[in-house]
């Protein structure tokens, strides 16, 4: 052990800080304990990809300023609040100077602070004032219902704090809107609840001074670009009833804070970064599971070795928790860590699960245990990644990279909090994503990359706002919604027979309120509806229309609950997908070709770094991307075998989208010195690659992207432009013709496109760099799970093909 690079490693970054608190040196001894325990097993240096020490950080403080209540300063003093953190007290001023600010802080630096003191201090003065705050989950908005609640107890109940979403009692809605001066909702609600019947929120709309949106930088891709239509009709009613609400956001670190801000919003947004807040001591470890395969790149199970790292974690006494990117791997953790803590009889369990699915008392009762100390481990979805207070942890075990480095950080921020030292894990798993972080440390240690982006101007989003805001008011012919070209647009709803138009305004005609159909979580609200029929007919699910395709096509093996269904029949017209209990060994995945056709360009560039008539292109534009499910395998349960086929004649899906692609020229093709399977084997696998690091600058999730090779498009004119079709033989023996030119696409996988496009093509060379270095730094020899797909759905030498084509398109 003592000859390991890892340990001396560990030893070099967990060294105890010198100091009088014993409590602090023992969770230190306890952390360089449980690392020393890892590091043993890292023989060869290779499992601990780094290991990083973050100094204790003393806090900045600032004094209240004069302007705020008196009663409101002696409240916090009573909370053992004396004095502000540097950054409170900035963003309190901002406020105050009736400024649209953004707080880009680190998780529990005390960004709540920042604006319920502005916001209670203008309520105190005036009662009249209202204020509406806006989060992502529920359970966020009860946290912070707690805080206020609290507040309002030593300032005597002078003021009215309510939550208002889906759980709130009907009886109780009325009082809410009369009494309310703090409304805290979430976008769900908002579009759906509030805003439709603004007429019944009165009080609220006259006297709307503050909207605070917590959580800024969950709102990107369509979630975001939806968010941003559902400020536009909020901001919309608000000016109808004389008021012009003032903006305070709060997001954890990203590359383009303002910039998003500013685009939900629609105004200029002061951004405040300074982070006046104390922080403990942390050490951060990449822990990579050994290799058990090198030819092929298999690794050891990283839910098994993040249920090992977190049970030496438990072992030493320190509370944890582990966070799981599904519900399945959060059951399935569960399971291993409550058989290894085995509960002791006439105790409670010491190791409980939090997820979606739980009842909100159960949930409540879980986060005391963890505050109280009683609950010793806890095993999380993403529910526990924002802000909800569940006290300060001595450990974080993350299995699997949660998709980016600002989530990464704020699942690490769960564990040390203010005070007290505390240590994060990540666990990787073999995807691409995470292996380029674990070797690539630099990266993710450094100033983040992650852009978050939004298209609140696509069509079929905006579309559907439009018809949400007719509802809740006229639009006036002249009026501005964003880019988009109302006159163009008004006219052809009325049309559809959506609006009518009287004078100057278009009024809504139909009789159902149009934000009950519209879903913030997807651009389309075509979803086919899952029932079963084993035996009283009942819906156990609903999914979107193109996802139905994939899974609920007739034959497929459905998994739901851990259940798994048999498709007896779907109903195209009636969207009902009709499924029956089965007990399978088996699952099935569908053989999906996907096609493009360039529409049009909208930049592009020839390049050739090397000179040599090595030329390649990249461009962004429109594209019309058609789908279809072909057929479909069979893959057995645990082995992953492929034990069957079947032949399907399904719908084709059609949808205009924008893309950015790369096309390689003829002479760069034929300078690759492999034979034509190889190549094309090199193209998919380079894809592959490169979609796994598109996800990874973008910030966005790996469906919202989707791939595709195509040939380049002839010349206009020559009559050639139309779709080939494809025989389910040709898919299914992975026989396809050779191609000239060759497109590789990433497109955005929602109609109208979400915005990714255009950032791709200006991060392209930023883009194939990283994508050579996630291949060439794969161990694996013929490609693998962790860089160009598996070997066994590649040609031998398909990794070797992809750097090769690299070689010659980086610069």
């Amino acid at each position: 052990m003592g000859d390991s690079l890892a340990v001396r490693q560990v030893l070099e970054h967990t060294k105890l800080a010198q100091g009088p608190e014993v409590l602090l040196e023992k969770t230190n001894a306890k952390a360089r304990a449980a690392l020393e325990a890892l590091a043993a097993r890292d023989h060869n240096g290779e499992v601990l990809t780094a290991v990083r020490h973050f100094p204790a950080r003393e806090a900045q403080w600032a004094e209240f300023s004069e302007w705020v209540n008196a009663d409101l300063c002696a409240a916090y003093g009573a909370k053992g609040i004396a004095r502000l953190y540097s950054h409170q007290a900035a963003a309190a001023e901002a406020v105050h100077a009736k400024k649209n600010i953004v707080i880009v802080t680190p998780t529990a630096s005390g960004k709540t602070l920042c604006y319920n003191l502005p916001v209670l201090h203008q309520v105190l003065e005036n009662p009249d004032t209202r204020a509406l705050y806006l989060f992502p989950t529920k359970a966020l908005a009860q946290d912070q219902l707690a805080e206020l609640h609290d507040l309002n107890t030593r300032l005597e109940n002078r003021f009215g704090v309510f939550t208002y979403d889906g759980d709130t009692p009907g009886d109780a809605r009325r009082a809410i809107r009369e009494r309310g001066h703090i409304v805290l909702t979430n976008p769900d609600m908002l579009h759906t609840g509030i805003l439709p019947h603004h007429t019944k929120w009165t009080r609220l709309f006259e006297n709307l001074k503050y909207i605070v949106i917590d959580e800024l930088h969950t709102y990107r891709g369509v979630f975001g670009s939806h968010l941003c239509n559902v400020l536009r009709r909020l901001q919309r009613i608000a000016k109808f009833y004389g008021s012009t609400p003032q903006f305070i956001c709060c997001s954890a670190t990203i590359a383009n804070p303002g910039e998003l801000a500013s685009r939900l919003i629609e105004n200029k947004v002061e951004v405040l970064s300074a982070n006046g807040a104390p922080a403990g001591e942390k050490t951060f470890v990449f822990y990579n599971p050994p290799v058990v395969n090198k030819a092929l790149g298999i690794r050891r199970s990283y839910i098994n070795e993040s249920a090992r790292v977190a049970q030496e974690f438990l072992k030493h006494e320190m509370q944890t928790m582990v966070f799981s990117n599904s519900r399945l791997q959060t059951e399935v953790l569960l399971t291993y860590l409550q058989r290894a803590n085995s509960q002791q009889p006439g105790q409670p369990e010491s190791i409980r699960g939090y997820r979606g699915g739980y009842l909100p008392n159960e949930r409540r009762e879980i986060e005391r245990g963890i505050r109280d100390g009683k609950i010793r481990g806890i095993v999380s979805t993403s529910a526990l990644e924002l802000g909800i207070d569940v006290g300060s942890l001595d450990s974080v075990v993350m299995a699997g990279y949660p998709g980016t480095i600002a989530a990464t950080w704020q699942r690490a921020g769960r564990a040390g909090r203010r005070s007290g030292s505390s240590c994060a894990v990540m666990v990787a798993s073999s995807s691409p994503l995470d292996q380029y972080i674990v070797r690539n440390p630099d990266y993710f240690f450094g100033n983040t990359p992650e852009h978050a982006y939004i298209q609140p101007d696509n069509l079929e989003i905006l579309l559907n706002h439009l018809k949400c805001a007719a509802f809740e008011l006229p639009i006036e012919a002249t009026e501005k919604m964003g880019e988009a070209d109302l006159p163009e647009l008004l006219p052809k709803l009325a049309d559809a027979g959506y609006l009518h138009r009287a004078g100057d305004f278009y009024h809504w005609t139909q009789e159902a309120y149009p934000a009950d159909t519209v879903s913030l979580r997807s651009v389309t609200s075509d979803n086919f509806i899952i029932v079963d029929i084993t035996g009283e007919p009942r819906v156990i699910g609903e999914v979107d229309f193109p996802s139905a395709l994939t899974f609920l096509h007739e034959k497929a093996i459905y998994l739901h609950g851990g259940q798994q269904y048999h498709v007896e029949h779907m109903d195209f017209k009636e969207r009902k997908a009709y499924v029956k209990e089965v007990d399978s060994d088996y699952y099935t995945d569908a053989v999906k070709y996907t096609q493009v056709r360039v529409l049009e360009g909208a930049n592009s560039e020839r390049i050739s770094p090397g000179g040599e008539n090595l030329w390649h292109v990249r461009t962004h534009g429109d594209v019309l991307v058609r789908s279809q499910v072909v057929g479909f395998k069979k893959i057995k349960f645990f082995t992953h075998e492929n034990i069957g086929d079947g032949k399907l004649e399904l719908p084709e899906n059609e949808m205009h989208t924008t893309a950015y692609w790369m096309t390689l020229e003829r002479g760069l093709v034929e300078s690759l010195p492999f034979s034509v399977s190889e190549r094309q084997s090199g193209m998919f696998g380079l894809l592959h690659a490169m979609a796994s690091v598109a996800t990874l600058l973008l910030m966005c999730d790996g469906r919202d992207l989707g791939t595709a090779i195509g040939e380049r498009p002839p010349a206009a004119g020559s009559g050639e432009s139309e779709f080939a079709p494809v025989r389910y033989e040709e898919m299914a023996s992975g026989k396809m013709k050779e191609f000239f030119e060759p497109n590789l696409y990433l497109y955005d996988a929602y109609p109208g496109g979400i915005g990714f496009s255009e950032p791709l093509f200006r991060a392209h060379d930023l883009l194939i760099e990283k994508t050579r270095e996630l291949i060439a730094g794969c161990e694996c020899e013929d490609g693998c799970p962790s860089c160009v797909g598996p070997a066994g759905d590649l040609v031998p030498r398909a990794k070797e093909a992809a750097l090769a084509i690299l070689g010659r398109v980086c610069a």
